[in-house]
């Protein structure tokens, strides 16, 4: 186990600015070192480096740690790792592990020299006359003697018994490291590899683990691609190809690109992209999305545009859902159809790439358009398929907020395809359904100020709803809300019926027939929000009642999570305390968004003719 006691001696043998300086070029500035900063782009120094306290500092970005810290956020270690680096390098030896720990780390050191071992035998392959063709077909594809050497290629003969005589390890071992292939037959042995040209996977620090094997047989009936099996050396979920050279280039250029394959991998790398990772041939997991929020907040997906290509970024996506937290995201490339990065790369050119990559679409973004473009959605049961698979997703996200706001986002793009403004034309002239919008108009009204006498125990809710009926264009993006809200809180359900059935006469962002002074209940507060004061720009309406709406609707969840919080409590008592201070948190949170709400709107500067307008001087605008 290692204890503060002993990770404190640990940094104190080490000396900080040796272990930066291997990868950043440092200055002299009195007692302290500095350098521009690895973590962001800038041109004058703010990183600093201080050996006597052993922490480094960005006065720009903020960047802040110690020695462990440097290798686990720059060289993209994990932190046993890292710790196990430093320890190696300042003579400490690491607390005994329990016995069978150390007869696994024992055996895993055995698997390591294997990989190891074989990598220097595939690479004298490959430079030696056996490795002829596998070196023709390099320069067909254009990878170049240095990237050759950089990746480690080499070549593994087409024949099932030469590993096993080249390496002096025994069958049992060379089995259990992926080389070899003992048959269920319990007939002979043979190598795994064989007519492959070979690349070898390492993990973060650099160690080979794994091989991933290219057939050069025209005519192969096997699989084109063949990677090691898992192994206590490789587990296949939790690797990125190529993460221990991508990690500190995605940290400078401040994004990280994953592509579908290893050339793609290494074509990237020759046009200047160092910053490139793939899976092992199947679709993300989770563990290597973990990987990549290391790395950048929002990591590109780069895959083929063929359609198997467009089907492994949506499983990508399929996978983050459930685990996207704030602020961490993905972006989505599409390439041009039937190209992969590499034929794109070789064809136009990196600056074609380049662009691509500049301008990635947001992950929400993608998912409406991958389910939008499904299938067909010409008929009323298409469009309902569309909008249950995307509540379908929505439905997995696990954080509330994300959840929420990819809701209301994604119902607005459905809403916008599914009820688009409806004109009728008469001899080629407009005629919107005014008489309609005026019978629905004093439903409205009526049932506002019902709610009104009736007391409404929530003074906020009658202000949001008063603010729809002044800006009704606005009720169609908020039609699901309003009806998860009317559920839960009856009160307010024949309002919020008006109100739908208000939205629905609308044929166009027109005056609404509602006027804002005219029939409406009077709010003492209703100079306190954007949507209830006149002259203000639509995208400020439109903003504070988004935020408004989505306050009002969690209210009553709160509510009900509270009730059952409490009704636990006979059998889970301590449980049934802990959620119900934690609900009462988010209830105190929630009541001072809905106050900051109202106060960040009444700052602003308005003569008193504004703060209270004339009747009649407030006609809305339905903004869409």
């Amino acid at each position: 186990m290692l204890t503060p006691q002993w990770l404190d001696a640990l940094r104190a043998r080490i000396t900080l600015s040796a272990v930066v300086g291997r990868s950043v070029r440092l200055q002299k500035a009195g007692r302290e070192f500095r350098a521009c900063c690895p973590f962001h782009d800038e041109k004058s120094p703010s990183f600093y480096i201080n050996d006597a306290k052993g922490f480094y500092h960005c006065f720009g970005c903020q960047a802040h740690g110690d020695a462990i810290r440097w290798l686990t956020d720059h060289q993209g270690l994990a932190f046993m790792d890292a710790v196990k680096e430093l320890a190696a390098e300042a003579g400490m030896e690491l607390p005994a592990p329990d016995p069978r720990a150390a007869k696994s780390a024992e055996r895993r050191a055995s698997l390591s020299d294997v990989t190891e071992a074989a990598q220097r035998w595939f690479e004298d392959n490959l430079s030696a006359p056996i490795g002829t063709n596998a070196r023709e077909y390099l320069a067909k594809r254009g990878i170049s003697d240095a990237s050759a050497r950089a990746f480690g290629f080499g070549f593994a003969p087409d024949q099932r018994q030469t590993l096993k005589a080249a390496l002096p390890f025994d069958e049992a071992l060379l089995a259990e490291a992926g080389m070899r292939i003992a048959p269920e037959d319990g007939g002979e042995p043979y190598d795994r590899f064989r007519g492959r040209l070979m690349l070898p996977i390492h993990d973060a620090r650099g160690r080979v683990i794994a091989f991933g094997g290219r057939t050069l047989a025209k005519d192969a009936g096997g699989a084109k691609y063949l990677n090691s099996p898992d192994t206590p050396l490789f587990d296949k979920g939790r690797t990125l190809y190529n993460l221990h050279r991508a990690a500190p280039a995605a940290r400078k250029a401040g994004r990280i690109v994953v592509v579908e394959g290893y050339m793609d991998v290494i074509a990237l790398a020759q046009a200047g992209l160092a910053e490139a990772v793939a899976p092992m041939g199947t679709a993300l997991t989770e563990h290597q999305l973990e990987l990549l929020w290391r790395q950048a907040d929002c990591p590109i997906l780069c895959f083929d545009g063929d359609a198997a290509g467009q089907r492994a970024a949506m499983k990508a996506i399929e996978r983050a859902l459930p685990i996207l937290k704030p602020g961490l995201s993905l972006g989505i490339v599409r390439l041009p159809a039937g190209l992969d990065p590499d034929d794109l790369v070789r064809e136009r050119g990196a600056a074609a790439l380049e662009a691509l990559l500049s301008r990635p679409q947001p992950l929400a973004e993608a998912l409406w358009e991958f389910e939008r473009d499904a299938g067909p959605i010409s008929t009323p049961e298409a469009k309902a398929g569309l909008k249950a698979r995307l509540l379908d997703h929505v439905g997995t996200i696990g954080h509330p907020d994300i959840r929420a706001l990819y809701r209301r986002e994604l119902l607005e793009r459905f809403s916008a395809l599914a009820f688009p403004p409806r004109y009728a034309r008469v001899f080629g002239r407009e005629a919107r359904r005014g008489e309609q919008a005026r019978t629905s108009a004093p439903a409205v009204i009526d049932r506002l100020q019902q709610l009104a006498k009736g007391g409404a125990r929530d003074g906020f809710g009658l202000a949001v709803l008063s603010g729809l009926a002044r800006h009704p264009g606005e009720i169609s993006r908020h039609e699901e809300a309003l009806i998860h809200l009317a559920r839960a809180e009856p009160a307010l359900g024949p309002a919020i019926d008006a109100l739908l059935a208000l939205s629905e006469t609308l044929d166009s962002p027109a005056p609404s027939p509602i006027s804002g002074a005219i029939g409406l209940p009077a709010l003492p507060d209703r100079n306190l929000y954007a949507f209830l004061i006149e002259g203000n720009s639509p995208d400020l309406v439109r903003e504070d009642l988004a935020e408004a709406v989505s306050l009002l609707v969690e209210k009553p969840a709160l509510k009900a999570a509270k009730a059952a919080a409490t009704a636990r409590f006979d059998r889970d008592p301590e449980g049934s305390m802990a959620e119900q201070g934690r609900l009462r948190a988010r209830e105190m949170a929630l009541d001072e968004r809905i106050k900051r709400l109202g106060r960040k709107r009444a700052a602003s500067p308005r003569d008193d003719s504004s703060r209270s307008p004339s009747p009649g001087a407030m006609t809305a605008q339905a903004t869409d």
